[in-house]
């Protein structure tokens, strides 16, 4: 009986798919390893990884019960301002809508007036 030559392994022109170089060899059996129990490495629970509890942010002139934002109060505007003079966002800040449209007005006045910079320090 006769033998069927090997190919070699770099591959040649007629070597298929497989020498693209790029995609994995074909698995038997399917695409995806078998399934593990527990998940992640370490098999933690589900309970066991919720450690913390989310806490709600507040907006902190609706607790204070502010009547107005102040736009020459820059101690309390520099709270909503990053160290490169961008506005907080209202996620991060935890204002409610109407204060955060309120202390991003201010912010602005405050910057025209020159109390605080438009751009972070150098």
């Amino acid at each position: 009986m006769a033998e069927t030559p090997e190919r070699p392994a770099g591959g040649g022109a007629g070597s298929g798919p497989s020498s693209s170089g790029s995609r994995p060899p074909h698995r038997e059996g399917g695409s995806r390893p078998p399934h593990r129990e527990g998940g992640r490495p370490g098999g933690g629970d589900r309970d066991r990884r919720r450690r913390f509890t989310v806490r709600r942010k507040v907006c902190r002139f609706c607790v204070d019960k502010t009547p107005f934002i102040d736009f020459k109060d820059v101690k309390t505007l520099k709270f909503f301002i990053t160290e490169r003079g961008k506005i907080l966002p209202r996620r991060i800040s935890g204002n409610c809508a109407r204060h955060q449209r309120e202390v991003t007005v201010a912010v602005q006045r405050c910057r025209n007036i020159a109390l605080i910079p438009f751009s972070g320090e150098k």
